[in-house]
């Protein structure tokens, strides 16, 4: 079938929803809610037999409801309607919580329903939710959407009253009265947007990231201390940590960039490099271990790493590489990792240097993966991953991926020719022909795709995934794959890192030039300057061969 996807973000659902569409065989053009023209002009020239709406910021036009079968994704279950429904959801300590997909029609999600799929709603941020159970929800919805609107079986939308937007006056804390549970609440319902607003030491900014802490004591709001970007402030029953701010009018960036000198004299509380989660606190990087097998998580904010967490991460696996003989990567709870940090990088006073910096940690973190030659390595992409994310990811001896995951295999976008080892890794799996389509047409990828291109060795469904993964891992280590692996990198390491090299001569222009697009492209995407029009490579190209097809 011929799909348009309507939306005002490619974020997240969207791209699961591309994939699977892609995967299923059906031809998918985006379309970006822009404009009543530009979306009629559009819609006109791709003719879709429907229209589906993943993710939209803006109620459609009658002019394409009217005269379009078209069909909108709500996070919300039947007689649920308007705008945040997950953050009524979590307010409201809902166990049970739904996705539906609703013919559009002149009433705010009032449409016949073609679709609907619950689930079961887990203590964490609005954010979190979104991304994994919102997705796979959705995704098992599209299923039966299909068949039903096949059969034209439709069940009436409940006309419940519309609720109202959930304004910053329903977020806001209150320090002297909201205990610490009350507190995680608030933030985690505007978690990852638009966070609560408030002040700290004051700086009117929003809050973002919080973290229950077990010892550490204080009045309400005193900031008690601060670690790896991240700051503890007391409560009336204990203390919170908040990893993330925005300023008002400005870009989201880890607590103590944003707050400064101000914090001069607060403790740096530190963590041993691999915290054993015996208390609850703010940490980002721990380790499980299970039999032969040690787990690394690295929980780092959207996924984006900076030079210091770089660094912290290769020091883990460098430790690691002696205590195991299988090494599994398993990044954070919502990400893998997606690379570089940008939003650093765009509040430097040197960003060319810390740029440089931020790239040259992350090659040294792939470097320790690659030539881990003690250990099996394993990347876990349970979650999605993105540019230098999915190379780290390549560098080990095996790939794992969770069903539904979505990868983006590719840097143009943000103006960068990219880095860690990908002209090694990615060719030497998919070939290059495949490698130089993936990193030039700078789509979304399905792990179900990537294992067909040879990115993945292996993928696992969501329920039974941490079981299948460990047992995939126990069964890679022996004596006969080290000797080869070590005989293999000692025979070929100098055209390894040719590899690297080249990629580096390529990109230090990028970094360091004034003129560079990395520069305008990273602006806009840290501060999320609304797109003017749908990005070409968004939209079906009907006469070009893609790996994607």
């Amino acid at each position: 079938m011929k799909i348009l996807l309507m939306c005002s973000v490619f974020n997240s659902l969207t791209q699961a929803v591309y994939t699977v569409l892609i995967d299923k065989g059906h031809q998918v053009s985006v379309a970006y809610a822009i404009s009543e023209v530009q979306m009629l002009t559009e819609i006109e020239d791709f003719e879709p037999e429907f229209i589906l709406c993943p993710f939209l910021k803006r109620y459609l036009p009658e002019s394409i409801y009217d005269n379009y079968p078209t069909f909108i994704v709500h996070p919300g279950p039947i007689g649920d309607r308007g705008p945040n429904a997950l953050e009524y959801a979590l307010q409201n300590h809902t166990k049970e919580w739904g996705v539906v997909i609703v013919k559009a029609n002149k009433l705010y999600d009032g449409g016949d329903i073609y679709a609907q799929k619950n689930f079961k709603v887990r203590e964490t941020s609005k954010a979190s939710l979104y991304r994994q159970e919102i997705v796979r929800t959705t995704l098992q919805a599209l299923e039966a959407f299909f068949t039903n609107l096949k059969n034209n079986e439709v069940t009436p939308q409940i006309l419940n009253p519309i609720h109202e937007h959930f304004n910053q006056l329903k977020r806001s804390i209150d320090w002297l009265k909201d205990d610490t549970d009350t507190i995680i609440r608030k933030i985690h319902i505007s978690d990852s947007f638009p966070g609560v607003l408030d002040e700290i030491m004051g700086v009117s900014c929003y809050l973002f990231g919080v973290h229950k802490e077990d010892k550490l004591r204080g009045s309400p709001k005193e900031i008690l201390a601060k670690r790896n970007g991240a700051i503890c402030l007391g409560t009336i029953d204990s203390a919170v940590w908040i990893s993330h701010l925005k300023e008002v009018g400005g870009f989201k960036l880890p607590a103590t960039y944003v707050l400064k000198d101000k914090l001069i004299g607060i403790k740096e509380d530190r963590l041993p490099l691999l915290f054993d989660k015996s208390y609850e606190t703010f940490y980002e990087v721990s380790v499980a271990k299970r039999d032969n097998v040690a787990y690394l998580y690295f929980n780092f904010h959207n996924g984006a790493m900076s030079a210091e967490q770089c660094i912290r991460l290769k020091y883990a696996i460098e430790y690691l590489k002696s205590e195991c003989e299988v090494l599994v990567l398993l990044g954070g709870r919502d990400f893998f990792s997606n690379g570089i940090h940008l939003n650093l990088l765009e509040d430097s006073a040197k960003q060319g240097e810390d740029g440089w910096a931020n790239i040259n940690a992350m090659n040294d973190l792939v470097h320790s993966i690659l030539y881990a030659d003690e250990v099996v390595t394993i990347a876990s992409f349970g979650c999605n991953a993105g540019a230098g994310g999915v190379f780290m990811g390549l560098a080990c001896d095996y790939v794992v991926g969770k069903e539904g995951v979505v990868l983006n295999p590719h840097y143009k976008t943000m103006g960068l020719s990219g880095s860690e080892y990908h002209t090694y890794s990615l060719p030497k799996r998919v070939g290059k022909e495949i490698a130089d389509t993936l990193l030039d047409e700078c789509l979304p990828l399905s792990v179900e795709k990537a294992k067909v291109l040879g990115m993945i060795d292996e993928i696992y469904e969501e329920k039974s995934y941490d079981e299948a993964l460990h047992n995939f891992a126990q069964n890679t280590y022996s004596d006969d794959f080290i000797w080869e692996k070590q005989d293999y990198l000692e025979k070929y390491k100098e055209h390894i890192e040719a590899f690297k090299e080249q990629e580096l001569e390529i990109m230090h222009t990028e970094f360091w030039s004034a003129t560079s697009d990395f520069h305008t492209l990273r602006h806009k995407f840290v501060y999320k300057v609304c797109p003017r029009e749908t990005p070409e490579r968004l939209k079906l190209r009907s006469n070009k061969e893609s790996v994607y097809a």
